[in-house]
């Protein structure tokens, strides 16, 4: 029986949470969750070809739940909490009830709320991570990875630059929803992650068609509209600029799908579904730094640009340079996110209207966080080109830690399990690695009766003799 409203204890609605903000919040970090589960569950389970389907979907899966528990364990106050050195918080957990109903370090909400929140952007990260080593990863090596990436790279990224006390963010290095935290740090780990684990099997390096092209689109669709609470939540409020936020995010997704189509349709004279997928996600990705602080018009420039110059590094630098031919990149992470995830800090840096920027961060200085357009409008080109220094810098600081830390990670993993599995299991898939299958159809290995599926159609069919260990 629910109490009536005047009978409600002041502690489950404090004074200074904010009901509708709290509402939002919670809907934008599930939005944000269903982008993970089931979104790239499906995207990655359907992209690959049949036999890798159980393994792709499960490597998101277990990554979900890993990544949640080390975040209410220490992931979140290394990350958010007091500041340990100027990159990372002390580790500490995040599951005391007293703490768990504070407010939160910003907006209108309690602590239970912004755990929440911020760890489906860091469950995102390492599932993303996963598409560079689809198809040939140890499972068991990536049940190290996952916890062992988060605590000693993830954490780090989130303090510099979006906790108060982190250097970047004292710095001013704009990364309004993770362009820098999560898609630089995924495309970067992802790629160096796939140089140390090595290349798939020859023969799914040469072909890996999709399993299912319709499925595939299901989790796209999951993914883009996703980004709503992704780019949406993150002014911590129901907000004038969080409305910004999504529109911006969705006219840049459709501006870069349309650009890549129509490239693939010139060069290559077809539409290409994968390719405009590819389209939508750079541009996701491209407006992600700057969703909430530039105008509409520059979100359309960034579409342009994020649906063409992801298209030519993967389409024709790719094919032309030693290193990216040597590494196997499965989902092209390096391009769809590193590429794009730079081209949009870079961009940020460039198209940040100040006055966005001050309802954003709520700060009067109009001398921080102007883009240099601005500031050459303005006059103020110091500043302009100080902004484009400090998104530079960011830029640098997320790969030299990622490549470091992931390096140093996937070459520990490498002295207790092998980073990739053994070449019978390449070549088995699902079958080997888990002992399940993701399609049990006729002929591929299932025994049906006559007398049992007389019902269905099914007597004008021969009886498939069953491999080993097969289910009739």
């Amino acid at each position: 029986m629910k109490l009536p409203l005047n009978l409600i204890p002041d502690e489950a609605s404090p004074e200074w949470m904010n009901k509708g903000d709290n509402a939002w919040q919670l809907t934008a970090a599930t939005l944000v969750g269903l982008q993970s589960m089931p979104g790239l569950v499906i995207l990655y389970g359907s992209i690959v070809k049949k036999k890798w389907a159980v393994n792709s979907a499960f490597m998101a899966f277990y990554a979900f739940a890993m990544v949640l528990v080390c975040w209410v364990g220490w992931g979140y106050r290394m990350s958010f909490g007091e500041k340990l050195a100027p990159f990372i918080g002390k580790p500490n957990v995040a599951l005391d009830q007293g703490y768990l109903l504070k407010p939160a370090f910003l907006g209108y909400f309690p602590n239970a709320t912004m755990i929440y929140f911020q760890f489906v952007f860091a469950a995102i990260t390492l599932i993303l991570i996963a598409g560079a080593l689809l198809g040939r990863m140890n499972f068991r090596a990536w049940m190290l990875f996952v916890p062992l990436w988060l605590t000693f790279s993830y954490t780090v990224g989130a303090f510099s630059l979006w906790c108060p006390d982190g250097w970047l963010a004292k710095l001013g290095t704009i990364d309004y929803s993770g362009g820098y935290v999560i898609h630089l740090s995924s495309g970067v780990a992802g790629f160096t992650a796939a140089y140390w684990v090595g290349p798939r099997a020859s023969k799914d390096r040469e072909r890996f068609p999709p399993n299912n092209i319709l499925l595939m689109l299901a989790g796209a669709g999951l993914l883009w509209m996703g980004w709503t609470g992704f780019n949406g939540g993150d002014p911590y409020a129901v907000s004038t600029d969080a409305s910004l936020a999504v529109l911006n995010t969705h006219v840049c997704a459709a501006t870069s799908l349309l650009t890549w189509l129509m490239l693939d349709i010139i060069f290559f004279g077809k539409p290409s579904v994968i390719g405009a997928t590819q389209g939508m996600i750079t541009g996701l990705v491209c407006i992600t730094p700057a969703a909430g602080v530039v105008q509409g018009w520059a979100a359309i420039i960034m579409g342009v640009l994020s649906g063409s110059i992801p298209w030519y590094t993967m389409m024709v630098v790719h094919k032309n340079i030693w290193l990216l031919k040597q590494v196997d990149d499965t989902m092209a992470v390096f391009h769809t996110h590193a590429v794009a995830g730079s081209l949009g800090g870079i961009l940020t840096g460039f198209f940040a209207e100040p006055n966005l920027c001050r309802i954003f961060y709520l700060v009067p200085d109009y001398e921080h966080y102007i883009g240099l357009a601005y500031g050459f409008q303005t006059g103020r080109t110091t500043a302009g080109f100080r902004q484009m220094g400090v998104q530079i810098a960011g830029i640098v600081f997320v790969i030299t830690l990622n490549v470091i830390m992931t390096s140093l990670i996937c070459l520990f993993i490498r002295l207790i399990v092998p980073l990739r599995l053994a070449d019978d299991e390449l070549q088995t898939g699902d079958d080997a690695v888990h002992g399940e299958e993701a399609y049990a159809l006729w002929g591929d290995g299932e025994k049906f009766e006559s007398k049992h599926n007389s019902a269905f159609g099914m007597e004008e069919f021969p009886s498939v003799v069953p491999r080993t260990g097969g289910q009739v």
